[in-house]
């Protein structure tokens, strides 16, 4: 299992990035797969995602204060995949050197490929850094 890291600062403020991270919009931030469905349990949210050739379905879970969603079930690329979402308030210098207001915003995930391929683990983490970099990309643009 390989784990891996992005952050960055956000001109937004922790509650507005909170409206914004609601699970089908993270899974289309990433950028690998579509939504096709969108289940609401109660304690959890369950997304199943669609890719070439398959489905995913992703676990949405608040733990802590921080989003928390894995992959549900044994169907899809990964044995296994969590991801964590988190949120601090941070000062961002501006275009004119000031500080202002932001937030936080660190996505950590750990992958480990269900496929029995060389360096598989080295792989699913370098991809799965390029989806989470895309989801602070795309909070960004929306900021």
């Amino acid at each position: 299992m390989r784990e891996v890291t992005v952050a960055r600062v956000v001109d937004a403020t922790p509650a507005e990035l909170w409206e914004w991270l609601d699970p089908p919009t993270i899974v289309r931030a990433e950028g690998s797969f579509a939504v096709d469905t969108v289940e609401d349990r109660g304690e959890a949210v369950v997304v199943v995602a669609s890719g070439p050739g398959m489905q995913l379905p992703l676990r949405f879970e608040d733990r802590d204060g921080a989003i928390y969603y894995t992959q549900e079930g044994e169907q899809g690329p990964f044995e296994k995949m969590e991801t964590w979402i988190e949120l601090e308030a941070a000062e961002k210098n501006g275009s004119d050197g000031t500080p202002t207001a932001g937030t936080l915003v660190r996505l950590r995930s750990s992958v480990s490929l269900a496929a029995p391929l060389p360096f598989g683990d080295r792989i699913a983490a370098w991809k799965r850094k390029g989806e989470l970099t895309r989801v602070l990309e795309a909070l960004e643009d929306a900021f």
